[in-house]
């Protein structure tokens, strides 16, 4: 058996995808992230691996030193926040991704949370489970069309959101210092202003260090408690305890959910709360865009062992100075 893929990424193909792999020489190591998963955990399922397919599985730096014949990590997304960078560079890992494939799927989503929340669907849907018939009154809907959207976070997604939010009759506003609106009738203004001013709050921002915690409850406080909170981009922008308590206490209508600071998410105050709308980190997520970036991960997979430099290398200083033989089956590396 030659040397090991290992596969955390639920959705693989075994039979296509894995079968390239095997005629290629390598043999595969299944073993799907569908919970939490710790890097002690983790470590031990890449002991030995030459490569990842991967999910948001937690690359620290102690699973990176303690995995030396690993060479590439294929994260199927665009998030590498579950991955230390600094530590795969030093230790010859590359690292790609699969942008551009989700994006689009990413914003009809959070527009499908903003409808579902504004139209009370979830509410609604469980009391009629429940034999209730409450169309007014506390129950009434509310509405999209006419309302003020802001966008934190201009970039691809928050583009199309802003796009696709125009036939809604809506006042645009964005916050964005490395992109600035360029969709005609958006307005850029500060995180303050936007929050202040705005019914609903899209979040669309990779998590940085700044960018942690970045809505945290001085930031909810600047909301006003009709405004409804939208994070489809990663689930530490958003200080949750100071979400839920506002939830809870009636400072926010209400807010939609695809990502989480644990997930799956461990608060059971998260499933108490009528007035929240999740989802399990699948904004990304259709049948073409899974195929697709599958694919595109495997094969950044097999050029980085075959010695060629991959499509969405996020960090090329890992390959300087690798010989074409690096990681092969019956190579120095394998």
């Amino acid at each position: 058996m030659g040397p090991k893929v290992l596969i955390t990424w639920p959705d693989f193909d075994q039979e296509v995808l894995g079968g390239e792999l095997r005629e290629l020489g390598f043999g595969l190591r299944i073993e799907p992230k569908l919970g939490v998963r710790t890097p002690a955990e983790l470590a031990g399922i890449v002991d030995g691996a030459c490569a990842a397919i991967v999910s948001t599985d937690p690359f620290d730096a102690a699973v990176l030193g303690s995995s030396p014949s690993l060479r590439v990590i294929a994260r199927v997304g665009v998030g590498v926040d579950s991955i230390d960078l600094e530590a795969a560079t030093a230790n010859g890992v590359a690292v790609t991704v699969t942008p551009g494939i989700n994006e689009v799927v990413v914003a009809e989503h959070t527009i499908a949370l903003m409808l579902s929340l504004a139209r009370r669907l979830g509410e609604h849907d469980r009391g009629i489970r429940a034999g209730r018939w409450q169309r007014t009154g506390t129950a009434t809907p509310w509405s999209l069309r006419g309302a003020t959207v802001g966008i934190v976070g201009f970039g691809r997604i928050g583009s199309l959101v802003a796009e696709r939010l125009r036939s809604f009759d809506v006042t645009l506003l964005t916050t964005d210092p490395a992109h600035p609106p360029s969709v005609p009738g958006v307005e850029h203004v500060s995180l303050d202003e936007l929050l202040a001013r705005s019914d609903f709050v899209s979040l669309h921002c990779p998590l940085l260090p700044t960018t942690r915690n970045l809505i945290g409850a001085r930031e909810i406080g600047l909301m006003g408690s009709d405004a409804i909170l939208v994070n489809t981009s990663r689930g530490g922008i958003v200080d949750e305890d100071a979400l839920l308590e506002a939830l809870e206490a009636g400072g926010l209508r209400a807010a939609g959910l695809d990502v989480f600071t644990v997930e799956p998410p461990a608060d059971p105050r998260l499933l108490a709360l009528p007035n929240l709308l999740m989802s399990p980190h699948n904004a990304a997520l259709s049948e073409g865009s899974v195929a697709e970036m599958t694919r595109l991960a495997t094969a950044s997979v097999i050029d980085v062992l075959a010695g060629r430099v991959p499509a969405h290398l996020v960090n090329p200083e890992a390959l300087a100075g690798t010989s074409s033989a690096a990681g092969r089956p019956g190579g120095e590396d394998a």
